[in-house]
């Protein structure tokens, strides 16, 4: 079955860490880019982190560059996204996808609130 599960979410206070994982199954994952979305209530999704399908090439919306890093363990099938210094405006839905395809995670949400 070709998917992607995600895992991690929660709540965290300002300031606070989290890591979201995201593991495929059905299609060859070491081949092609990854990539995180968010969507905020009432906001448009947007596009936060892409990995190359080795691992050696990344991009971040500018809003998280230095705290947000996203990584791949192509023999585990999995991608993460370590968020650090997380920041209220960081609270969303966040999804995995693979990248330039129509195939999405069901989301995770991401809530930082004291």
């Amino acid at each position: 079955q070709v998917q992607l599960v995600e895992s991690g979410g929660g709540l965290v206070q300002p300031a606070g860490s989290l890591r979201l994982s995201c593991t495929a199954s059905g299609f060859t994952f070491a081949s092609v880019a990854m990539s995180w979305y968010r969507q905020a209530p009432g906001k448009e999704r947007e596009l936060v982190a892409v990995i190359s399908s080795s691992g050696t090439v990344t991009n971040y919306l500018d809003s998280v560059k230095g705290r947000f890093t996203i990584s791949r363990d192509n023999a585990e099938r999995t991608v993460y996204l370590q968020m650090n210094n997380l920041k209220p405006e960081d609270t969303a839905v966040y999804y995995c996808k693979r990248y330039n395809y129509p195939l999405w995670g069901q989301g995770t949400q991401v809530t930082v609130s004291s």
